[in-house]
């Protein structure tokens, strides 16, 4: 009797652990409730393999933890009629190697798997189709298409309407040709801001007197959005940007476009509101 109840009580928690796990069968759950789609950039499945696989294991561990806690809970209770402290053991050598060697193993497994990532992730793309220098500033971007010698310099997010809606059509816009290779140098004008297209899976700090660099080949064609990721300031939520990933043709006339406009060369150092930073001038009083 007493062993068919203990029986029931360990089945409850397995039963609503299936339950959970037999649930998540949508295409969001299965990518772990990221915000893209497989194959939106060459990198974005690596991250998507790495994230899910990385919860698989942990709700693994979690699930034979608390079952672990559970049963212990259950089987080792105080009975009726029992009095005093159960046996006490000072060292169980087994178990406190178990509970050191697994942790270390999962420690190194997850660290390797996400260094090989990062080192596919962060390596350069031989001859770029496209180079791009993305100025970030408080609170806006520009962007300098480098391969094509033109520039667009872009505002604050505006917000519109009673509930201060942002306008979306006002916002900066990078495009991106698709099934190109696209090298971005990334850099700021003042403070540490960080670029981060969502869709892509992948931020990159923007350090002021620093380059950073990011390779990457876009896909999918489409609407990405993007924002600043480091809090830098009073605005920090308006720093918001547009990606739109379109055809070869559509970039090239979105090219002739700003050259039309006359943003033709680049916007550079020479706006960076950082003076006295390394490798910078500043202005002097005879100037």
């Amino acid at each position: 009797m007493r062993s068919n109840r203990r029986l029931r009580l360990t089945a409850i928690p397995l039963a609503i652990v299936t339950t959970v796990a037999l649930a998540g069968c949508t295409t969001q759950q299965t990518l772990g409730w990221l915000p893209t789609e497989p194959g939106t950039t060459n990198q974005v499945d690596r991250v998507i393999g790495l994230w899910v696989t990385s919860w698989i294991v942990l709700l693994a561990v979690g699930a034979i933890t608390w079952g672990l806690i559970i049963w212990a809970a259950i089987v080792y209770r105080r009975r009726k009629g029992q009095t005093g402290l159960p046996v006490q053991l000072r060292y169980n050598m087994p178990i406190e190697i178990f509970y050191t060697v697994v942790p270390l193993i999962l420690v190194l497994g997850f660290f390797a798997f996400t260094a090989r990532d990062q080192a596919e992730i962060e390596a350069p793309l031989a001859d770029p189709d496209v180079t791009i220098e993305v100025y970030g500033k408080r609170w806006a971007w520009d962007f300098n298409y480098i391969t094509d010698d033109v520039f667009y310099q872009g505002i604050q997010a505006q917000e519109t309407g009673p509930n201060n809606e942002i306008d979306v059509d006002a916002l900066p816009t990078l495009y991106l040709p698709v099934d190109k290779k696209v090298e971005i140098k990334i850099e700021s004008r003042d403070v540490i801001h960080s670029f981060w297209i969502i869709d892509f899976l992948y931020k990159k700090d923007m350090i002021p007197a620093k380059t950073n660099y990011w390779y990457f080949i876009p896909q999918k064609e489409g609407t990405y959005a993007g924002k600043c990721a480091e809090l830098c300031g009073e605005y920090h939520s308006l720093m918001l940007f547009n990606v739109e990933v379109v055809s070869q043709e559509e970039y090239d006339a979105q090219m002739d476009v700003l050259r039309a406009q006359g943003n033709v060369g680049s916007v550079g150092e020479e706006f960076n509101t950082n003076a006295n930073l390394p490798g910078t001038t500043g202005i002097t009083e005879e100037e």
